[in-house]
């Protein structure tokens, strides 16, 4: 069965950090792209953040460039998105996805959601 446990989220007040985690199962950890997404009330889920786990490439939504970093452990088949200097609109339900390959295009599977509150 395939799992994308996120887990990491919470309350912090705005240019504070948090670290998100997803931890993946039930499928090879190093075939697939691993992403972020959020979706914040009443607006659409966007893409943040998305890592190959095969060479590590990444990529990141302008409105988070230089703020927050994803990384892969692959030996603990978990990716995270470091999130720096978080402001109010980065207030979200944020979600982890596996994508279909290894590239950044088309998410196969998806996690349950962390809350992300930022207050201002």
């Amino acid at each position: 069965e395939v799992q994308l446990q996120a887990c990491g989220g919470g309350l912090v007040q705005a240019g504070g950090c948090l670290r998100l985690a997803c931890a993946a199962s039930g499928f090879t950890f190093d075939d697939y792209a691993i992403g972020w997404f959020r979706q914040a009330p009443g607006k659409e889920r966007e893409g943040v953040s998305c890592i190959s786990s095969s060479d590590g490439s990444t990529y990141y939504a302008d409105s988070v460039k230089g703020r927050f970093t994803i990384s892969s452990d692959n030996a603990k088949n978990t990716v995270y998105l470091q999130m720096n200097s978080l402001k109010p609109e980065d207030t979200a339900v944020y979600y982890c996805a596996a994508y279909v390959d290894t590239t950044c295009s088309t998410v196969h599977y998806w996690g349950q959601g962390t809350q992300v509150t930022v207050s201002s």
